[in-house]
């Protein structure tokens, strides 16, 4: 078979005519995808195609991407899955661990005594406006305090009982503070006045018999105890000695030293006792009822809260026990929220998908990226993907160009 090879060019020209063309059809309408990026005008036309498909329709495609993720991607149901995972017990407790130690550390390096500002504010408000309220409403009870009062009293007031020396002590207070010679010098003088000295001697003369009757009627005792008066008015030096070595020779101290140690509420009759334990619960409540806010707001008044608190602060800061106890504080934080995600995470996440409106900031990022920068991502997720577009466009026209030049050879023989 003879070949008229003056004709060649006749068999080579259409495959590679027809690479060529497919090759680079491909690429134009590939290309056309993305650009141009804007619209472009002749005699105030817009040129048909311009701009891109994607440019023109990239609201509409925003739309479509965000339905299709939302669709078939981040359903409800994969929300609650990947928050499962995201709060698994071991991360959540990492993640409360971490935020208690970060707020230790702040409280540590916080200068401005801020959390020892609040904490003071917390303690003025409870001491003094909260409590007082509550413990007004709470003693119009009956029962308020009764078993605290009465364990007070039987553990503590029954069996109270002064020891020796507190005893010693005590007389000792009452004689030099209480009782000197100085204060019993004026109880006298106070004591025998005209009247009383009258009434004194009086009711001796008419009360007695035998011989205190003949003393009493005989010298009476009016002018003994004018005598005694003006005698401690006169000489205050001398009556205090008088009294003061009086009060040794009688040896008072030792006897009210005595008298104290004897004094105890288990010496009293069970009656006593009885009625002294409801008189004294009685006696508290109705005191806590009418002053005890005034009481508990003076102290409040008086107490430098912000001092307290920041002593407060840095003792639990710097405290060993409190930075042990994270972890386990932590672990427990960690299973409480378990047990309310396990019961409420479907209700949380339905909540949660409109406020977060996941659809339309993925509208939003898609129409707000450009489309050069949205090209070059599009590219770089499928480059190898459209290169084998071009080239197989480039092959199909090759391919089509050999099935041209096969058809013409054998329509001419």
């Amino acid at each position: 078979m003879n070949v008229d090879w003056s004709h060649l060019w006749l068999y080579v020209s259409p495959p590679i005519l027809g690479g060529v063309i497919g090759y680079f059809t491909n690429d134009i309408a590939i290309k056309m995808l993305f650009r141009p990026y804007r619209a472009l005008y002749i005699g105030g036309r817009r040129i048909p195609f311009t701009p891109g498909l994607i440019p023109a329709n990239q609201e509409r495609l925003a739309k479509n991407i965000s339905d299709t993720i939302m669709g078939s991607l981040l359903t409800p149901e994969e929300l609650q899955n990947l928050a499962r995972r995201l709060l698994e017990t071991e991360r959540v407790q990492g993640a409360i661990l971490w935020l208690l130690q970060m707020a230790l550390d702040q409280i540590k390096s916080d200068r401005e005594q801020k959390t020892a500002k609040i904490i003071a504010g917390i303690l003025r408000d409870l001491l003094g406006e909260s409590l007082p309220r509550l413990l007004k409403v709470l003693a119009r009870q009956e029962d308020f305090l009764e078993v605290q009062i009465n364990q007070i009293f039987d553990q503590v007031l029954l069996e109270f009982q002064l020891n020796e020396e507190q005893a010693t002590r005590l007389a000792d207070w009452f004689i030099e503070v209480v009782l000197p010679p100085d204060v019993i010098r004026l109880a006298i003088i106070d004591f025998l006045s005209d009247r009383t000295i009258q009434t004194i001697d009086e009711t001796f003369r008419e009360k007695t018999s035998g011989t205190y009757w003949v003393v009493a009627n005989l010298f009476g005792l009016r002018n003994t105890l004018a005598r005694l008066r003006t005698y401690c008015l006169d000489e205050k030096e001398i009556s205090n000695s008088r009294i003061g070595e009086l009060i040794q020779d009688l040896r008072m101290s030792d006897r009210l030293r005595q008298f104290l140690q004897s004094i105890s509420l288990q010496n009293l009759p069970i009656s006593t006792v009885r009625q002294l334990r409801k008189t004294t619960r009685e006696s508290v409540r109705h005191y806590l009822q009418a002053k005890g806010s005034d009481l508990l707001q003076g102290l409040s008044d008086s107490v430098d809260w912000e001092n307290i608190a920041i002593l407060l602060v840095n003792r639990l800061s710097t405290s060993p026990i409190v930075t042990a106890s994270l972890e386990v504080v932590s672990t427990e934080l960690a299973l409480i929220l378990e047990r309310y995600l396990e019961r409420d995470l479907e209700k949380i996440v339905a909540q949660t998908i409109p406020i977060l409106n996941i659809d339309q900031v993925i509208v939003d990022r898609v129409k707000s990226t450009s489309p050069a920068d949205l090209e070059a991502a599009i590219e770089g997720i499928v480059k190898n993907e459209l290169q084998a577009i071009v080239t197989l466009g480039g092959i199909l026209g090759f391919v089509v160009g050999l099935l041209q030049v096969g058809f013409l050879y054998f329509s001419r023989q």
